[in-house]
């Protein structure tokens, strides 16, 4: 049986779960970790390189994630049924990604904050509503990251790190997030650009 590490500001995959991974040959977290990441590279190359116009609505997301994760995971690209220990009851999903979506099209409509603001707001929102059963953050990171360079602009640098690792740098990330549950969001600009 396979053993994967998570830390309390993660959602652990459980064992119903695990019958949904791909890859037949996994057995470890860190196999686990390199193999979700060149899955995201993939992603990455393909929808940096596109240049049609950034439209993010519901399924756009659930196309993002599908890119992500479709090599590892079978419910790449769909929202949980069931809830987890973070975010919000799995029956709102739907309806609070919509309504992120219409709030994201109305900060650009009105210019409401500067574009990393924007994108930093969205990617937090996202991570709070956690429609998908992993991979959330990263998912989340990158649509930030996609709406800087489609805008024009670097991608962030997010520490620098990988934020998957528990290290020092996840733990700044988590203090980040938790200032912007409560209102503050400056510590997550500031960590984005780190």
């Amino acid at each position: 049986m396979m053993k994967f590490r998570y830390d309390e500001n993660s959602t652990p995959v459980n064992s119903d779960e695990i019958c949904n991974l791909i890859p037949s040959h996994i057995q470890t977290q860190s196999e686990l970790n390199l193999w979700e990441q060149n899955n995201i590279a993939n992603a990455e190359r393909k929808l940096f390189a596109s240049k049609k116009p950034l439209n993010i609505t519901s399924d756009f997301i659930k196309k993002v994630h599908k890119s992500m994760f479709c090599n590892t995971w079978k419910w790449a690209g769909k929202f949980r049924t069931v809830n987890t220990n973070i975010g919000i009851d799995r029956i709102k999903i739907s309806v609070e990604i919509q309504l992120l979506c219409d709030d994201l099209a109305f900060w650009f409509g009105n210019n409401s904050y500067p574009l990393a603001e924007t994108a930093v707001r969205f990617s937090h929102r996202l991570v709070c509503i956690h429609p998908f059963t992993n991979g959330n953050g990263r998912c989340s990171r990158l649509l930030a990251d996609l709406i800087m360079v489609r805008k024009g602009f670097q991608r962030f640098s997010w520490g620098s790190k990988n934020l998957t690792e528990i290290s020092e740098v996840r733990s700044k990330y988590i203090q980040a997030l938790r200032a912007a549950d409560n209102f503050d969001i400056e510590s997550l600009l500031d960590f984005a650009a780190s």
